[in-house]
Parts: structure tokens; sequence; C-alpha cells
């Protein structure tokens, strides 16, 4: 599917969104993630950040080897209802295995967040998640 310019827009005006994965059980994981945007697809890598297991065990990425189907929810909120904001795309998730592609999204992650910049961020010990989105839902509480 296509983002609308919308879309785009809300999904590079922010920096956060949650990511919500289940296993084949179904039971859900959602937790906040940075990302960015190539075309109409979405990139997270798993970072040097301090995890209390190895990055390749962890638990998003084994939901994502169960069941690709995935959430991803950026979203506005304030005490003023007026302004509250929400895109949520479902979308199918695969870990990047292209060099090529994980360079373009690593140097895109790396334009949005500066701590990537000083990780030394490798395929080998830093997987990188490509989410596809096949539906949206974007809702404003005001036009």
């Amino acid at each position: 599917m296509n983002l609308s310019e919308a879309e785009r827009a809300f999904i590079d005006a922010h920096r956060v969104g949650h990511l919500a994965t289940a296993d084949t059980s179904g039971v859900p994981h959602v937790i906040p993630i940075c990302y960015a945007r190539l075309g109409d697809r979405l990139y997270f890598v798993v970072d040097d950040k301090p995890k209390r297991r190895g990055p390749r065990v962890l638990k998003r990425l084994a939901n994502i080897s169960e069941n690709p189907r995935v959430a991803l929810v950026i979203d506005d909120y304030g005490d003023d209802w007026s302004r509250l904001a929400y895109l949520l795309l479902h979308c199918n998730a695969a870990l990047v295995d292209c060099d090529a592609e994980y360079e373009a999204a690593l140097a895109t992650l790396r334009e949005r967040y500066r701590p990537y910049q000083a990780m030394q961020l490798h395929p080998a010990r830093h997987p990188m998640v490509r989410m596809e989105p096949y539906r949206s839902h974007f809702w404003r509480a005001s036009v």
C-alpha cells in the first residue's frame, strides 16, 4: 500500500512509535521504538542500549520470526484533547538481509537520531527490521 502525504509527514514529524508484536499464541508485546522511513517502509535497528539478553534473542524479534504481522502506533497526546492524533499502521515485518538496504536505512536512522551516529552498528550484531504497511488508520481530533 502507499501511504498518503499526510501520513508520511506525520511519521516524519515524530520521533517515537509504539511497536506491537505477538507470538503465535497471540500474547502481545508492546515497546517504544525509534524508527526511520524510506519511501513507504519503516525501519528500526536493535542498537547498543543495555538489554537483559543479547540483541538477537529479544522478544520483539522472536515474535516477528513467529508472526510477522505487527502494528505501529505514532501519536500526539496532550491535555488539550482537541489536538489528539494518531496513526496506526498494520505491517508485515521482516529482518533486513540485504547489505545495501541495511546501510540505507541505517544512514536515515543516523540522520534522525544523534546517538546512532556514535554507535558502531553492524548487521551481524545489530539486526534491523523492515516494516511494510498493508493498512493504515489516521485519526485527528480536529481538522
